[in-house]
């Protein structure tokens, strides 16, 4: 029997003027209303709107429709929304077709309306409608998982989602670097806007941590290997030599007494000296010393005089294994290095300190017991603040640190008010967003804090001793120099430095700046690219308590809601064999980087668990027994038939991007308003590595002029991509196609804005180029049969 015809309906969102501003929507609708199989079309202020979904329910049911095309924005943004959609009108969720004419047509050739933009919005729309033609109902996989959580990082964000899912009954894994769970907020006297007592909201929290028995700490360690998959990842701890038996240990102190050895004190950053035997702090947790192996002598003193022998000078620490579901990162920040400030006098002049410096010496348990005293030992009359102290600043950190503001706020006031020091703070905008953040501000007016609009050039010292600060005053038109007894620096919170090979470790992607890259900034701000990792505070970018609280508490609800079941299900969009058509060549099983492919009874076999989705062992393939679901080599070429399938003149130019990280970069370059040339069609992949020649000369037998290959994952480009794109193209010159017409490149998400510069600077080498001759695309055609 034949198959029905399908039957197709196109939705096309305005997106409130966003789409609809710049593109003729009304002129879309008349074009796709005459292509055959098309049943039903409309167009709708907001398509994502309740009514306008249930417009689309009623007439899948109505009009029996078997297939929808949605022509709106990023399927980042509302592909689960149309998905829940179609399940509701009893139609599989995988029968969707995702056009995205925002990100991808009016927004990066906005913000003028365009013939020309509304002509590609059209293109974009006929390849999802021949594409979805060949779409196939799919069902998810699902398989027993892990209810165990790994939260790398202890201070107040990974503490807060480790208590609420601790309390939820799930068993919580913290991996902390530091001897201490507590992080930075350990370090701090007073949080704004309220002043309270930092030590008082996070010690309580730290205590139950160490109370909680579902909490597993694991202190004075580091992750070290990731594999696995969602749902069931090995983990790898290193637990380094810490000296001391944490269980045994009774935080007597006795070893600190007797040990001969210091080093600098890093909870006091560096301004005071500790013992090789030392605790961080009296409520640390757990409560225990920790001997630093690098300044021990191993005089033994102190293993001869602990009463509870709890101490090991011959520890070389240990790896453990961890099985765990999910993962949230809570990796913290560092501080930009004052050093590279060298026209502020750090490192030349002792009074020139960092705000963290600065929190020390106020607080009572600090280096000085809460005296503010200048390197000659007087008492500081007069302190000058500098905001933006590295930040806002191309030649250090170009983005705003976001907290600087008030906590420099915060700590003048507490300067002024309670222990009567005269303090300026020179700023060059004072960004205070928050609930209670203004009123801090109006607060320090009151008790004098005087404030100077304008970046500090330089200071110096003079031979009395004291600081001169020299700044443009910009309300006043005028360089001034002021003198200052000590000066503080707020430097800007960085990722910290292990980052990015942590993140490399976990596949997870950095954004421009480093912080770790959510999956979407509004809708999902706390997922990673990843499935089954979270992400919260500042690992995702600078963020005062409050925010890093909230974000905590999301990404526990985030994973406890992934690991609700006993099972946890897995996307059916991932390679697949075609028995029928399998040679047991094991060609397939030595291509795989996960080890996902076995040959069992002489045909391989993919795990749908193991496979991470990346494609590289469909064109490795000698018999093409290998496809990928919902992305099969068939909807490929029909995506590539439709939007090419428009005759004009100009050049035309296919993208294949990546589905993960290249088409996020897409998203950004769209979200920036960042222009490129209409010539410009991307064609999503779930990797390049899917791509084989055969793609590249359907896209050229079809209408391209020029094709570009981008891939935003190292490891893909490392050891498929650009290899195998070296070979296609040497391939086909040889049928005739200059090879200058094909361009790969790798293009991670910190340089996402690099993909415009390409895309218009190879549209104009393909229009020098001049199109594809009919009788190279006529040769191409031949040889493929089509």
């Amino acid at each position: 029997m034949e198959k029905e015809p399908p039957r197709i309906g196109i939705y096309v969102c305005e997106c409130g003027g966003n789409i609809g501003d710049v593109v003729d929507v009304k002129a879309v609708l008349e074009a796709v209303k005459g292509w055959e199989r098309v049943v039903d079309t409309k167009h709708q202020k907001y398509l994502c709107s309740k009514p306008s979904q249930e417009t689309i329910v009623e007439a899948i049911k109505k009009k029996n429709l078997d297939r929808i095309v949605i022509a709106s924005c990023t399927p980042r943004m509302h592909l689960a929304t149309f998905q829940s959609a179609l399940e509701r009108a009893g139609l599989n969720p995988y029968m969707l077709e995702f056009v995205n004419i925002r990100e991808q047509a009016s927004w990066v050739h906005g913000p003028q309306p365009s013939s020309a933009t509304t002509k590609k919005a059209i293109s974009l729309i006929r390849g999802g409608y021949e594409r979805s033609a060949e779409l196939e109902p799919l069902e998810k996989i699902s398989e027993k998982s892990s209810r165990e959580i790994l939260i790398v990082g202890g201070g107040i964000a990974g503490i807060t989602a480790a208590l609420e899912l601790g309390y939820l009954g799930y068993k919580v894994h913290i991996v902390e670097r530091n001897p201490t769970i507590g992080g930075n907020m350990a370090k701090l006297t007073k949080v704004f806007p309220t002043l309270d007592c930092a030590q008082c909201i996070l010690t309580p929290r730290m205590a139950e941590i160490g109370r909680n028995p579902n909490v597993n700490l694991l202190t004075y360690s580091e992750v070290i290997d990731i594999s696995g998959r969602p749902g069931n990842y090995d983990v790898k701890v290193f637990l380094k030599p810490r000296g001391v038996d944490t269980e045994m240990c009774r935080s007597c102190g006795v070893c600190a007494k007797v040990c001969p050895a210091v080093a600098p004190d890093e909870y006091n950053e560096g301004l005071s000296e500790r013992k090789a035997a030392y605790i961080d702090f009296p409520q640390a947790v757990p409560s225990a010393y920790t001997i630093d192996f690098d300044a021990c002598t191993k005089c033994l003193k102190c293993e001869q005089v602990c009463p509870s022998k709890a101490i090991n000078l011959e520890d070389k620490g240990k790896t453990i294994n961890l099985k765990v579901g999910a993962m949230i990162m809570a990796t913290g920040y560092e501080l930009y290095d004052p050093n590279m400030l060298k026209n502020y006098g750090y490192g030349i002049y002792k009074d020139v300190i960092t705000m963290m410096d600065l929190e020390r010496l106020t607080s009572a348990s600090g280096p000085t017991g809460g005296y503010i005293k200048m390197s000659n030992d007087n008492d500081v009359k007069k302190l000058a603040v500098v905001l933006c102290a590295g930040s806002r600043d191309k030649n250090h950190i170009p983005y705003c640190s976001r907290i600087c503001c008030m906590y420099g706020l915060k700590q003048a006031f507490v300067l002024k008010k309670m222990l009567g020091i005269d303090v300026h703070i020179y700023y060059i905008d004072i960004r205070a967003t928050g609930k209670g953040y203004e009123e801090l501000y109006w607060r320090d007016e009151e008790v004098g804090v005087v404030f100077t609009k304008g970046r500090v050039a330089e200071i110096w010292k003079k031979k009395n001793g004291k600081l001169i600060v020299l700044a443009e005053d910009t309300l006043m038109g005028e360089v001034k120099e002021e003198e200052f007894d000590m000066v503080a620096l707020a430097t800007p919170m960085v990722p910290p430095k292990k980052l990015k090979e942590l993140a490399g470790k976990m596949k997870l992607s950095l954004g421009e700046e480093g912080f770790i890259t959510e999956k979407h900034p509004k809708l999902d701000p706390v997922d990673s690219l990843r499935t089954g990792i979270f992400v919260c505070g500042c690992a995702l970018s600078p963020k005062d308590v409050r925010d890093t609280v909230s974000d905590a508490l999301a990404a526990a609800a985030k994973a406890s809601l992934f690991l609700k079941g006993e099972h946890i299900t897995t996307s059916p969009e991932k390679a697949f064999v075609i028995q029928s058509m399998c040679h047991g060549t094991a060609s397939c099983v030595e291509v795989c980087p996960v080890n996902a492919i076995t040959i069992e009874s002489g045909k391989a076999r993919i795990d749908p668990f193991l496979c991470i989705g990346c494609g590289a062992c469909i064109p490795i393939c000698p018999y093409e027994a290998i496809d990928f679901k919902n992305s099969t080599s068939r909807q490929i070429i029909a995506n590539l038939q439709g939007v090419l399938m428009d005759k004009s003149d100009e050049v035309k130019i296919i993208a294949f991007v990546d589905k993960g990280v290249g088409y996020t970069g897409m998203d950004f370059l769209g979200l920036d308003r960042v222009n490129y040339p209409e010539n410009i069609r991307i064609i999503t992949v779930p990797s390049t590595a899917i791509i084989s020649l055969k793609h590249l000369q359907y896209a050229f037998a079809f209408g391209a002029d020029g094709i570009l290959v981008i891939e935003g994952q190292e490891d893909i480009d490392e050891h498929f991509s650009k290899k195998r794109m070296i070979e296609m193209i040497r391939s086909l010159s040889e049928l005739g196609i200059k090879g200058m017409r094909v361009r790969y490149s790798y293009v991670p998400l910190p340089v996402y804005k690099k993909a415009a510069d390409l895309f218009t600077r190879f549209t104009e080498r393909i229009k020098k180029f001049g199109p594809v001759t009919m009788e190279k695309r006529n040769k191409l055609k031949e040889k493929l049969g089509i």
